[in-house]
């Protein structure tokens, strides 16, 4: 089942404030992303009810953006699949949403912007840097610096692969660079005071994640290291999109020994709603999420 929604979530991180725009939710059909996650796999795990998973054994996942308000600065995280785009997957293909509509309804017109951070480049994080104007891709938040870990580029600027997922390159990320809106940055590149990125390499060669810090208060938007809380729990559950596994399950794994226990809200990139919640200590070994609801 595929749910279209511009269902929003908001949290606060001291003065920050965080919003959520759902492109789509999603329940089932993840075998493609996370093949170890079989219904009868996940069953084992049922502290992912209701949440994350039904009562079948079904993943719920979600793509969406975040749009992270500072006060001063309106970054958005991630722009899912886009309008218009021809994708090989056949629910990603051609969509027509009210994405931007919902985006300005949750008071963020996209002229407002001005920073699209990208965590990677893969399809469904890049769809909205452009969409489609008289027959050309253009960039979507003329307002906007496009931020891009420069080890990201390097590697999709020379491997571009339009046979998996579509053209997305050409479509979602050139139009970008073409119109001199993108800076590619380190992996580490503070954002501003209140935003900063940290290098979560593996699931992409330039990965990252982005942590946000306000009034002693914390939150880390995932991106893809960790595709769904099942990971925290089986962090040998890979996705079949690595670049590199053993590299992201060990990314995975320094990240939840890193931040388990700690007040820190983990917002992750595809988890259903309510998207967010902390990481603790599994009884029986490994780790869980504490859904924030």
């Amino acid at each position: 089942m595929t749910r279209i929604s511009g269902l929003t979530n908001q949290w606060r991180i001291g003065d920050v404030r965080i919003s959520r725009i759902v492109e789509m939710e999603i329940t089932g059909g993840s075998l493609f992303i996370l093949p170890d996650a079989t219904r009868d796999a996940c069953l084992a795990y049922p502290w992912m009810q209701p949440h994350f998973m039904d009562d079948r054994g079904n993943l719920i996942m979600s793509i969406h953006a975040l749009v992270v308000d500072t006060g001063k600065r309106r970054i958005l995280v991630d722009t899912c699949i886009g309008n218009d785009k021809e994708r090989a997957f056949p629910n990603w293909n051609m969509l027509q949403t009210a994405f931007l509509d919902d985006l300005s309804s949750a008071g963020y017109p996209r002229e407002s912007i001005d920073t699209v951070m990208c965590t990677h480049l893969h399809v469904d994080h890049v769809g909205w840097n452009t969409m489609l104007v008289d027959g050309a891709w253009v960039p979507t938040f003329t307002n906007a610096r496009y931020l891009i870990s420069a080890t990201e580029w390097s590697y999709w600027d020379a491997a571009e692969d339009d046979d998996t997922y579509g053209p997305i390159m050409a479509d979602s990320v050139r139009p970008v660079v073409e119109a001199g809106l993108a800076d590619f940055v380190a992996m580490d590149h503070r954002v501003c005071e209140e935003v900063w990125l940290e290098p979560t390499p593996g699931h992409t060669p330039g990965h990252v994640s982005v942590h946000i810090a306000s009034q002693g208060e914390h939150a880390l938007i995932t991106g893809d290291c960790i595709h769904h809380p099942c990971q925290m729990t089986r962090t040998d559950w890979c996705s079949s999109a690595d670049f590199d596994r053993r590299q992201g399950r060990e990314t995975r794994e320094a990240l939840l020994a890193r931040y388990v226990d700690e007040d820190i809200l983990v917002i992750g990139t595809h988890f259903a709603t309510p998207t967010a919640g902390h990481i603790r200590h599994r009884a029986e070994g490994g780790y869980w999420l504490e859904a924030a609801v």
